[in-house]
Formats: structure tokens, sequence, C-alpha cells
């Protein structure tokens, strides 16, 4: 589960994944987190990569669903393709990063329940984590994140 490797396009790998779990990890932020790496987020002020808990969401049904009825979010959640999304039917406000098709953070923001965000042109995924979490990942504009599998073969 979790991530699977495309063939090579362009200078880029071609990545997909499916639906499942893995884990975040945002480099070049500033890293405020704590709680050790097998936690919801770990990393130091100093600039070290934060690991995250992170569901991944890319069939149609599982991006519908997203975090609609919940009432909370461990780590974050990863949709894609995505180039926008909604709160309408959420109960809670949540962070929203738009990344680029090389995993770069374009733009954060955070969105209370019942907003539509606008389509992002050069988005290609986007991150949903609880209001202020990203924040305190570290997790800003020109920042980049890899998504690694739950399990990380040898």
């Amino acid at each position: 589960m979790g991530v699977a490797r495309g063939r090579r396009r362009g200078r880029g790998k071609r990545v997909r994944w499916r639906d499942g779990r893995g884990w975040l990890v945002v480099h070049g932020g500033t890293g405020e987190g704590s709680g050790g790496t097998t936690g919801a987020a770990g990393g130091s002020p100093a600039g070290d990569p934060v690991r995250v808990a992170l569901e991944i969401a890319t069939s149609y049904r599982a991006r519908t669903r997203g975090l609609l009825g919940r009432d909370g979010v461990t780590g974050a959640l990863l949709l894609s393709p995505a180039n926008s999304i909604h709160t309408f039917g959420m109960r809670l406000a949540i962070d929203v990063a738009y990344l680029d098709r090389h995993l770069r953070v374009l733009a954060v923001r955070t969105m209370p329940p019942g907003r539509l965000g606008l389509p992002r042109v050069r988005a290609r995924h986007v991150l949903e984590a609880e209001a202020g979490a990203m924040r305190g990942w570290g997790l800003e504009a020109g920042a980049r994140v890899e998504v690694r599998p739950a399990v990380e073969e040898p």
C-alpha cells in the first residue's frame, strides 16, 4: 500500500499513489513540531525534516469523502489529483496546502467550515490537516514535501 512508482516523464519521476497510509516528510520548513518521528509530527526548530502521519486519497470515492463528517484529524490527508477543495459539511476548520507536481508547496491557507477554495492553476495535489497544524510543522510556501509508504521497503 502507499507509493507506486510509474515511468519517467520529462525531468522528474512520475509517481502514483494508492489509497492508504504513509508518511509526509516536510523539508525546508521551520520544523516547530514535536512528539518524535512516530507521532503525528516530529522534528526540531533546527530545520530538521518533520515527519507526519499521512492518509492518502487517490480514488474518486476517497477524495470525495475527504475529511467530511470527521471530528478531528490525526496527521494529514493528501488528495491527489486535486487543485481545489471545499469545506461544506465539515465540522472543523482546516489548513490546506496546495502542492505542485514536484511536491513543492504553492500556498497554505486556513479555511473555516462552509467555504469554497478557488482552484490553483499549478496545483496537482492538496494536503489537508487540522487548523494550525501546518504552522507547527513549518509547512509554508516554497517548502518541499516527500510522501513515503507506511512500511519502508529496503
